[in-house]
């Protein structure tokens, strides 16, 4: 209650109930002080996406090779920018076209498809730099390129395409599952794709896929009315 008073997101709130319910029943041993402790719901926003063509022109305007290459994975597999981050040299599969995504959330090992487009820019980033672990080192080869990185460079090419949404590598994920969903792909694949535990999770994307909310008809034509030139002026 008293973060509440002084307005405090949900998120934080959340945060110390938990560690409260911790402290209370690890150790202080008192499960019974947790009961009043309740999560606040936090509003689920609806996600940013970008057109295909905006997407295109992202991508054309990455500032290097490494960051292209780095941002048509997040694209064009669906990756959270910690897994494009974290990506090995030997998670590509050329013959199988799938990438292996190694603990990404939830420490589950998952794969995805690799597009043969993907494929080539992988090829000419990797004849290039020749990395020898990671797929996109970082400032120091033995690391991997951090997550603030790549955001830099999203939002350096967000500027140079002239995109005035507020972007953020996770935007091309988001892009990715609305994308198949308006090519009419199943959805609990892009679940299986995306990595989510719940199909509510997925579900998200259908508030903005475009086509398929175009694509559906409307129970008002179905009630035979003559209303075009019969309504009056307001």
């Amino acid at each position: 209650m008293h973060l509440a008073k002084q307005h405090i997101g949900p998120a934080t709130i959340n945060q110390a109930c938990t560690a409260l319910r911790f402290f209370f029943k690890i150790t202080l041993e008192r499960p019974d002080l947790v009961r009043h402790l309740a999560p606040v719901q936090q509003p689920r926003k609806t996600p940013v996406v970008l057109s295909q063509d905006e997407v295109a022109r992202l991508i054309e305007a990455a500032p290097s090779l490494k960051y292209k290459a780095a941002l048509c994975v997040a694209y064009g597999a669906g990756l959270r920018v910690s897994e494009v981050a974290h990506l090995k040299v030997s998670d590509i599969d050329s013959d199988r076209m799938t990438l292996r995504v190694e603990r990404g959330k939830g420490q589950r090992d998952r794969y995805v498809m690799l597009s043969p487009q993907l494929l080539g820019l992988l090829r000419e980033w990797w004849h290039a730099a020749r990395p020898p672990v990671w797929l996109f080192p970082g400032q120091n080869p033995i690391n991997p390129v951090t997550e603030r990185q790549i955001n830099r460079a999203m939002q350096a090419a967000a500027k140079a395409a002239g995109i005035s949404k507020r972007v953020s590598p996770h935007t091309l994920r988001h892009s990715f599952a609305t994308h198949l969903l308006e090519q009419n792909v199943d959805i609990r694949v892009i679940q299986v794709l995306l990595g989510h535990a719940k199909l509510e999770t997925t579900a998200l994307y259908t508030r903005v896929a475009d086509s398929i909310i175009r694509d559906v008809e409307s129970p008002l034509e179905r009630l035979g009315l003559n209303l075009a030139g019969q309504s009056r002026p307001a």
